[in-house]
């Protein structure tokens, strides 16, 4: 969903920016909010209720106290949006069988292992099914997946979807989740209509979950309404959030299915999965960030209080930097990192931040050709070893060089800080107390 929020946020800096704001700047925000929606792939008649909701509150709704005219508006943006998403955040704690459904290429199979880790989290134990056999590979796929999670799949032999259901809920009845991957197709033809309802039926799921892709277009809404109305959808999965999407037709979706966001998948990693938070969410949208769920991200990423006392202090080897950078990776991309920043997620260009990404990894590999003894000191590393390294990590010389060249800045840098006395000095003793240091 970056270009709706990319535009959406622009669109909201310009209210945010003026001095005073008057009938006529509420009059000038709609038209923008409706054309971008257009643009977006927006059903017109959810364009059409949105528009009428804003305009209606910003000028006859009585401005709360302490409030401006300009805040008013923001506010009611705000709202209207999280209205339409979902209000409340969603949980599937306790629930035992969970069907996922959507077209194919939406990214089913890999949100089922998603899912599984996102209840492996939570201390439950999940298990998967298999009921996909008109897609070749889907199978192996989630096979591979559960493999990695350590969660069991069940897959039929006999490639019989409404078997493997049987037997597959039969196998995992103690288990504390059971997920099923449903089979997609490129249109919601009679053959997969009829199979869903069948193996709904035999299932009789705790949730049925449509998986979306952000760019699925204007078709989302009807494509959605189709799927409900053989159903009932409990609620929505939106995927590839961390492309450049439009977003529109996830909205849509939502309003045809009086379903309400549930998951957001936001890159190609296990990790990169997380509950729909409206408040979270409506404001990475508009641009104005989101740093509980940073904060969040850091705890999970397992930040150790020791090595970044050693990275602030200055006096960090590259073994320490590896690990650090290896910390920021289970984070998610820069990108999904940059847009949990208040007013950064749509300022920085997004192909700036592939680049950097792409150096990283670069990083990664080049540390891991190093002896132990280059590791812990990098004064050791001369011409010989430079040559010897780049063989080893698939890299050029000058990727290493580069690399240590930014490994001595940024010593430099932590230097000049003043190490911990003087992360205790000014707004970087706010920043540090955010991220759980004792200092």
């Amino acid at each position: 969903m970056l270009d709706l929020g990319k535009n959406l946020s622009n669109l909201i800096m310009k209210i945010l920016t003026r001095t005073t704001v008057d009938p006529e700047d509420v009059e000038v925000l709609v038209k923008g909010l409706q054309k971008i929606l257009l643009q977006t792939d927006v059903d017109v008649k959810l364009i059409f209720e949105l528009s009428e909701n804003i305009r209606r509150r910003c000028l006859k709704e009585k401005i709360p106290p302490g409030l401006t005219l300009r805040e008013h508006v923001m506010k009611v943006v705000y709202d209207e949006l999280v209205k339409l998403l979902g209000e409340r955040q969603a949980s599937l704690l306790g629930k035992k069988r969970i069907m996922l459904l959507g077209l194919f290429g939406s990214g089913k199979t890999t949100t089922a292992g998603k899912l599984a880790r996102y209840f492996q989290k939570q201390g439950l134990r999940p298990a998967m099914i298999c009921s996909d056999y008109h897609r070749p590979a889907a199978p192996e796929q989630l096979m591979q997946l559960g493999d990695k999670l350590h969660v069991p799949v069940y897959v039929s032999k006999e490639k019989d979807p409404y078997k493997a259901l049987k037997e597959g809920l039969s196998k995992f009845s103690r288990y504390d989740a059971i997920i099923i991957d449903t089979a997609g197709r490129d249109a919601l033809d009679k053959e997969l209509s009829e199979e869903l309802k069948k193996m709904d039926k035999i299932c009789q799921p705790d949730e049925v979950l449509l998986v979306i892709p952000a760019d699925i277009g204007r078709i989302g809404g009807k494509q959605a309404e189709e799927f409900n109305k053989l159903v009932g959808i409990t609620g929505i999965i939106i995927t590839k959030m961390d492309g450049t999407a439009k977003g529109g037709g996830a909205l849509s979706a939502c309003s045809a299915t009086a379903s309400k966001v549930k998951f957001i998948g936001t890159g190609e990693n296990l990790e990169d999965f997380e509950a729909y938070d409206p408040v979270r969410f409506v404001s990475r949208l508009l641009g104005m960030g989101d740093l509980e769920s940073l904060l969040e991200k850091v705890r999970e990423a397992e930040f150790r209080e020791e090595d970044v006392e050693k990275i602030i202090s200055g006096k960090f080897s590259l073994q320490d930097f590896y690990n650090q950078i290896s910390s920021v990776q289970k984070m998610g991309s820069l990108t999904s990192i940059a847009n949990l920043l208040p007013g950064l997620g749509h300022a920085i260009p997004e192909n700036l931040l592939k680049i950097q990404e792409d150096k990283i990894k670069k990083y990664r590999h080049i540390i891991q050709s190093m002896t132990k003894e280059e590791r812990e000191n990098a004064d050791i590393i001369h011409s010989s070893r430079i040559k010897r390294i780049a063989r080893g990590s698939g890299t050029s010389e000058k990727e290493v060089r580069d690399l240590l060249k930014q490994y001595g800045h940024a010593k430099k840098i932590m230097k000049k800080i003043g190490g911990i006395r003087g992360m205790k000095r000014g707004k970087l003793q706010q920043l540090v107390k955010q991220f759980g240091l004792k200092l």
